[in-house]
């Protein structure tokens, strides 16, 4: 009888092991599964910001194109190729093709922002310059987020480089991130207008 007492010590003692055991993998596979999900969560809402931002700077671009064109007609070319650059952002459905429309986009302004120097009364004109500065604001606000949003794209595809994360990313279907670089033109071009 004591034998057997001590059969039932013994099964209970790795009952309760095993139920521990299988606590702790539980809880260990939901907060990696949590963790893929949540990085997965703040890259999306960094990129939200981030084409919040683009968008008000297309908003823009309507009404400093039109101060610009009336001081510079004869830079048609110029004018037509931010309208294409804008409609093609709206068009785009990915990140990355929007990434690529920003990047065509920015170098387009710059090109329009050097047109001041290029016309002494533009400067002076206070819709140009309210313009300018709402722009510059948002150029600021776009780095930022842009800045945010590849610090946390970094966040998620360390850990899904890690051994374990890159299992709890593929549980959760989270894809690595891809990373806000400026575009290999804006790296080696300074923008220029020539008449």
């Amino acid at each position: 009888m004591l034998r057997s007492g001590k059969i039932w010590v013994v099964l209970v003692a790795i009952l309760v092991a095993v139920v521990i055991v299988g606590f702790i993998g539980f809880r260990w596979y939901v907060s990696g599964y949590n963790r893929a999900v949540a990085l997965d969560e703040s890259v999306g809402q960094a990129w939200a910001d981030v084409d919040t931002q683009l968008q008000r700077r297309l908003e823009l671009i309507p009404n400093l194109v039109a101060t610009v064109k009336g001081y510079a007609e004869h830079e048609q070319e110029l004018f037509t190729s931010i309208a294409q650059s804008r409609e093609q952002y709206f068009q785009q459905k990915t990140p990355a093709d929007k990434m690529e429309s920003s990047n065509q986009l920015s170098g387009l302004l710059s090109r329009l922002l050097v047109l001041q120097e290029r016309y002494p009364d533009l400067k002076a004109n206070q819709g140009f310059l309210d313009l300018q500065v709402q722009l510059e604001g948002t150029e600021n606000r776009i780095a930022v987020a842009r800045t945010r949003y590849n610090e946390v794209a970094g966040q998620l595809n360390k850990f899904a480089r890690s051994f374990f994360g890159s299992y709890f990313c593929s549980k959760a279907e989270v894809e690595k991130a891809q990373y806000f670089e400026a575009s290999d033109q804006a790296k080696t071009e300074v923008p220029q207008v020539t008449f």
